[in-house]
């Protein structure tokens, strides 16, 4: 099986360094589910999928090494046959996605402000670079390092510095018990109760405002879940755990409609954004979703004073702009790109425009 591996990085490194003599772009691929992400991709497909499998799993030091090609579910399932979990419950959007497309995209899902992102899991990755080298940065323990911080710069980067093969992540224990609470009020209320949760010391793992109703998960042990419970107060939600799950993946009624779907980031604040279109607000306040034609400038320029920006999140806003980066951002992130891409075959264009 090793020996199958090591073939399949083989070739990925042969295609790479063929791609760059002839000037050819490649489009990383690997479960495509989170194919619609980003600017429209271009190049010739090369996939991933036969780089998989876990590498090394010690429960007890509660870190995994997998293959990039390896399904979600796969490692998901390993986690859980232990009592485990990755810690910033990403989507999959699809059976299909896989480890290494999660990194690359660099998404969280509901718990993203309380537990952290993907990038604070990352502890080493291997990949292959614009040239058809293999490289390896980081390892298998949380230290710190000085200069970049290269395993973690990999998430979120769209393919676009390196192919990944490999990466070592930080697990946690699964919570022994999780419980929603739900309280109807206003959407002014609710901003301010749920950024409220960011300076408590409540074991609070996600909060959602949706059509009126503030719903918010806590996990933990079960006797600190119920002594938080009765603090908060408002309804015990019978199928909490699935509605999140629903949440996780855009499979609510909300995600449904055919409008563009908007994704906003900004700080959290207790002030409720009043945004054109049906919003719901994630993260305790710092993501909104919002299903809207009201268009990329009239968003940007409305969340703007706050801190805020849109991205192009499926529907009809596929492909459609986002808001880039300030200029100290962008030429650092041009300055990468062009020492492990130097002929820019790797996605171009997928996360910034001519990057």
């Amino acid at each position: 099986m090793s020996e199958d591996i090591d073939s399949a990085v083989a070739v990925l490194q042969e295609r790479v360094r063929k791609a760059v003599q002839d000037g050819e772009a490649l489009a990383i691929t690997g479960g495509g589910t989170k194919s619609f992400l980003g600017q429209v991709s271009r190049g010739t497909p090369c996939s991933v999928r036969a780089v998989q499998g876990v590498v090394r799993y010690e429960p007890t030091e509660l870190v995994v090494t997998v293959r990039a090609g390896t399904r979600l579910t796969e490692l998901e399932s390993t986690l859980a046959q232990s009592g485990q979990m990755l810690p910033f419950e990403p989507p999959a959007f699809g059976e299909g996605a896989t480890i290494g497309g999660t990194i690359a995209c660099g998404l969280s899902g509901p718990c993203r402000p309380y537990r952290g992102a993907v990038r604070d899991f990352v502890l080493g990755v291997r990949c292959i670079n614009g040239k058809g080298e293999p490289l390896r940065f980081g390892g298998e323990v949380m230290k710190n390092v000085a200069g970049y911080d290269v395993s973690r710069l990999m998430a979120g980067a769209m393919g676009t510095l390196g192919i990944l093969t490999e990466v070592s992540l930080k697990v946690l224990p699964r919570p022994a018990c999780s419980q929603t609470r739900a309280f109807e009020m206003p959407g002014e209320p609710a901003s301010e109760l749920m950024t409220s949760f960011l300076g408590r010391s409540l074991p609070v793992s996600a909060a959602a405002y949706l059509d009126g109703v503030l719903r918010v998960r806590l996990s933990g042990s079960e006797a600190a879940v119920g002594t938080a419970a009765g603090a908060l107060g408002g309804d015990r939600e019978a199928e909490g755990d699935a509605f999140w799950a629903e949440l996780k993946e855009h499979r609510l009624d909300f995600f449904s409609h055919d409008s563009p779907l908007w994704r906003i980031s900004l700080k959290p604040q207790n002030e409720l954004l009043h945004l054109p279109g049906n919003t719901l607000i994630d993260w305790g306040g710092a993501q909104y979703w919002v299903k809207s034609d009201a268009g990329f400038e009239a968003l940007s320029e409305r969340v703007r004073p706050y801190g805020g920006y849109v991205t192009g999140f499926g529907g009809r806003s596929q492909g459609a702009r986002s808001d880039v980066p300030q200029d100290a951002v962008l030429k650092l992130n041009r300055r990468l790109k062009a020492a492990f891409d130097p002929a820019g075959i790797l996605n171009p264009g997928r996360l910034f425009p001519e990057d």
